[in-house]
Parts: structure tokens; C-alpha cells; sequence
């Protein structure tokens, strides 16, 4: 016990130091940016960092692999005739960081708190047609290993097996939630900066603007990972992670510039992983700024924007040029590319919407590479067209709140899908049932003033399309439309880039933000 509070000491002094001696043998040090890291209760995580973490802290009914459920909490399920109930039976032998074995009153407890607190969860669940009011009654135990889910109507039973992989889905320990709970908050303060979970690890300490350190969970039904601790730091500065990672005081780096990628790329103790991701850079436009609500001038600024030559020059092919909303990897996803910067068409558009003297407009952006990189490229491609821009630069937690609140008149952002089903994406980009200030429904359509109830009724309905065919084909209706006249000028497609030392192995990531997976992690020592 002294070793272990002496080693975490030890690691957040390091936290808060410039560099460490070297990474211990039994720790995994991670460098990255944890700006955007708000809470750790999965009913409400919405951000990357987040997501992360969350996946290693607490386990679901089922994951997904290679698009098909693969068990998890639960070890069978079955699956009515008309697809409206999903019948999940528990192992027996998962338990929760506390001791307690996860029952089915456990996930039914987890899917009414997600659903009643009406945070980030609730907008996955709430697609699975579980309200606060009928909650308890279609998410519900029956015996100690029996969770029962009753959709009202049927859906494509991938879209529920994704839902039900993701985060929102997380099973949360209910006697400790029970027992932390506040004023009928379902313990979300607690939980924000603790941990409730079943998990391969658990969470030992969190230092805000610092970093965390998750500890593995000897207990894990899959069994104890083989590495002792997860040490993550924020480490916000490229260049700083490139040199520790060098030194040997980082294991992992995860936010480096192209520069200090390629010179990472010759060290010979250094791996450079790409991962393709379903996230996508893009600017988003507020059409409720007058001159944005003009699919001219909208138009024009998609055509200004030198997308080649940012990836090549400015990102230096980390990630790929891609102009839809649905990304590479996605079923049903198109590969279409078909704007290129042409500044004479652009002028003369702005000049037929009225703006052919010139146009001034903000960008907020996250003070970080690679983005006021990009937003700075932008800035000289509109200039050619006569537009000024002014970049404002702020934290990703500004930029999310103001982007949130519809207060932006342009904002440089990243999506990234919540599970791998198209559904996650197409849905956030163009489905808007109310585009008044008061929605509670404010995915990225809202957002950007998308004022669109013919889209909306057809992803709606696609959501609830059996039919392959038929389900994919309103999908690819729906990116047309968005690539048409969309308030995004999509850009890019992410990848995940890891510079890693090459005494590890074992990482497992997949397409959604939340499928990073420390579990099966091996670092030997160094030779």
C-alpha cells in the first residue's frame, strides 16, 4: 500500500512538472490534450476525452466487432419476431469496482438515470423510444440476470446493438449510485469526478488541468489488464510531447503537429500508428447570420477553401480530404469530392447574393494545432475572395458552449459519431425536428439554423427502416442534401495518430471516439 500511494504521488508530482525521469516499467504515461475533459459520468460525456476514458472505466451489454454484438455484461440475447424486444441474459461473473456483482437491476437502474437526467446519454437512449415516463417499464429486470429493452416500434436491430455499444450505455454500480446520490441529482455530481463502474480499470485520481490516473481492476470479469496503471497527463503543446515522448517520460503522444510527427517517424524506438476514424473536421455555418442564410454566399465559401492543398501543406496528409457527412467506413458512406477551390465562381456568387465589396465574419476556434492551423489557411483563402475573418481563438470547452448556444457565426469543429452506425452521424448533421432557440434537440443542424422538416421525416423514418436497401438509400439522400446546401463545408476525415514507443503493444481503437481500449495493453521493458 505505501509503494502504491508513493507511486501515484510520485506521478502527479510529475503531472506538474516539466518532464519525468522515465516512464515507470508498470505504468503507461500518455501525453494529450485534456481541455475538452468536463466529466466522467457517462450519462452525460459528451466530449472525446471523455469518451475515452469512460470506455475503460465501465463495460456495456454488449461491443461491438467487425458491425456485428459480441458479448460483454451480457453473454446471450434473443430478439422478438416483430424486433420490438431485445432480451439480454447476464454472466454471472462480472462485478463492479466495488465488489457488488452487476445485476439486471443495475442496467435498468443505469438506463433510467441516463434518460431521466436528460443530458448526452439521454439523446442516445431517447432513440430507442425510452422516456422519462416509460423508462422503468421498457428498461426493466426481470430476476437477477434477465434485462429486458421494449422498443415502441421496431428498428434496424444494428442501429439498437450500436446504441447499446456506446457510452450512454454504460451499466453504473446502483447501490453506489444509491448511496452518493444528492437532492435527486441520480449521484451525477458524484459521478462526475468519480467512478461507478465495472470496468478493466478503475479510476485512483483526477487533478483538473492536470491529468488522471486509472488503476486496473484485478476483479474484470475478462480479467486483470496487464498493465498496472494508466497514467494520463495534459500535456497541451506538441512540441513538448514529441520531446518527452523522445526522452522516454512519455510511453504514448497522441496531439502531434505533421512537423513533430515526421520527426518522430525516424526514431527507431518510435511507432507511428494510424487509426482511421469516423470523426470530420468542417465549418459549420450559423445561418441565422443573414449573410449565411444565402446558399449563395454559402456555396461560395465552400469553393474557396483550398482543401488539397491544407491537407498537403497545413496537416501534411495526417488526415484525408473527404466532403460528406458520412465518413469513410460507414456503411452506405460516399466517397464524393466535388468541391475545389474556384475563387472566380466564389467572387461571383458573393457578388449575386450583394457581397461583391467584401464580407466580414468571425471564426471561433480551438487554440490548438492543428486547428488555428487550418482556421489560419481558411482566413487566407477567403481573403482572396475580398471576405475578412477574424479568428477568435478559445478552449474547446468555449468553443463547444458557444457553438451550443448558437453563438458563432462560424466555427471550426470536429463530429465524432457516438457508435458505428450511420445513424449517429446522419442524424447529427441533418435531422432537426425544432429549430427554435428553445429546442431540446440541438445536434449540429440546430445548431447552424437548419431549418429542415422534410430531411428530418426522412431520417426519422430511416431509423426505423428493416430494410437494408431502403434504410441506406434515405441515407444517401441525406448527404447529397447536406452536401448541397448544408450549412458545413466538410473538409476532412480524422485519424486516429498515436506516436508510440515500441515497448508497446496491444491498443485497440476503432472508427467511434469512444473506442480506444487500454484492456489488452503489454509494455516491456525498456532494452
Amino acid at each position: 500500500m505505501f509503494h502504491a500511494r508513493t507511486l501515484i504521488c510520485a506521478l502527479f508530482l510529475a503531472f506538474a512538472l516539466p518532464a519525468w525521469a522515465q516512464a515507470p516499467a508498470n505504468v503507461l504515461m500518455i501525453g494529450q490534450r485534456l481541455d475538452d475533459l468536463a466529466t466522467l459520468d457517462p450519462a452525460e460525456v459528451f466530449e472525446v476525452s471523455g469518451g475515452e476514458i469512460v470506455a475503460n472505466l465501465y463495460d456495456r451489454l454488449i461491443d461491438m466487432g467487425n458491425g456485428q454484438p459480441k458479448p460483454a455484461l451480457a453473454e446471450s440475447w434473443r430478439l422478438s419476431a416483430d424486433g420490438r424486444q431485445f432480451v439480454f441474459t447476464l454472466r454471472k461473473n462480472a462485478k463492479f469496482h466495488s465488489g457488488k456483482t452487476v445485476s439486471a437491476e443495475d442496467v435498468a437502474w443505469s438506463f433510467a438515470r441516463a434518460v431521466k437526467l436528460d443530458r448526452g446519454g439521454a439523446q442516445l437512449l431517447s432513440q430507442l423510444g425510452l422516456t422519462p415516463q416509460n423508462v422503468t417499464l421498457r428498461a426493466r429486470a426481470e430476476g437477477e440476470q434477465t434485462f429486458v429493452l421494449d422498443l415502441g416500434d421496431a428498428l434496424s436491430p444494428s442501429l439498437v446493438f450500436n446504441i447499446l455499444s456506446c457510452y450512454a450505455a454504460s451499466v453504473v454500480d446502483s447501490r453506489l449510485g444509491a448511496s452518493v446520490e444528492k437532492n435527486g441529482d441520480f449521484a451525477s455530481t458524484w459521478l462526475r469526478m468519480h467512478d461507478g463502474g465495472s470496468g478493466p480499470f478503475r479510476l485512483e485520481l483526477w487533478r483538473p488541468g492536470q491529468g488522471l490516473i486509472l488503476s486496473r481492476f484485478a476483479g474484470h470479469y475478462q480479467g486483470a489488464p496487464a498493465i498496472e496503471r494508466l497514467a494520463l497527463r495534459h500535456v497541451p503543446e506538441s512540441s513538448v510531447q514529441r520531446l518527452m515522448l523522445e526522452k522516454g517520460d512519455l510511453d504514448i503522444a497522441r496531439n502531434l503537429s505533421p512537423d513533430d510527427l515526421a520527426k518522430l517517424a525516424a526514431s527507431p524506438e518510435i511507432v507511428i500508428n494510424r487509426i482511421p476514424q469516423g470523426g470530420l473536421v468542417y465549418l459549420g455555418m450559423n445561418m441565422k447570420v443573414k449573410a449565411l442564410a444565402d446558399p449563395k454566399v454559402r456555396r461560395a465559401l465552400k469553393l474557396l477553401i483550398d482543401y488539397d492543398g491544407i491537407a498537403r501543406n497545413v496537416l501534411k496528409d495526417s488526415k484525408t480530404v473527404h466532403q460528406t457527412i458520412l465518413a469513410k467506413g460507414f456503411h452506405g458512406a460516399l466517397s464524393e469530392t466535388p468541391y475545389r477551390q474556384n475563387i472566380e465562381e466564389a467572387k461571383r456568387l458573393l457578388a449575386e447574393a450583394g457581397y461583391g465589396k467584401g464580407l466580414s465574419l468571425t471564426l471561433d476556434v480551438r487554440a490548438a494545432s492543428p486547428s488555428i492551423d487550418i482556421a489560419q489557411a481558411i482566413a487566407a483563402d477567403f481573403a482572396k475572395a475580398g471576405i475578412g475573418l477574424e479568428l477568435v481563438q478559445m478552449d474547446n470547452k468555449q468553443l463547444l458552449t458557444r457553438y451550443r448556444a448558437r453563438a458563432h457565426m462560424l466555427t471550426l469543429a470536429q463530429w465524432s459519431p457516438d457508435y458505428p452506425d450511420p445513424h449517429a452521424t446522419i442524424q447529427g448533421f441533418a435531422w432537426n425536428p425544432d429549430n427554435t432557440d428553445g429546442s431540446p434537440f440541438r445536434l449540429l443542424a440546430w445548431r447552424n439554423g437548419w431549418n429542415i422538416p422534410e430531411l428530418t421525416g426522412l431520417v426519422q423514418g430511416a431509423k426505423s427502416e428493416r430494410d437494408p436497401k431502403s434504410r441506406m438509400a434515405a441515407y444517401e439522400k441525406a448527404q447529397r442534401e447536406a452536401l448541397a446546401n448544408g450549412p458545413y463545408a466538410v473538409m476532412f476525415q480524422d485519424m486516429q495518430i498515436m506516436a508510440v514507443r515500441t515497448t508497446v503493444s496491444g491498443l485497440k481503437a476503432g472508427l467511434a471516439f469512444d473506442s480506444l481500449r487500454f484492456a489488452d495493453v503489454k509494455k516491456e521493458a525498456k532494452k
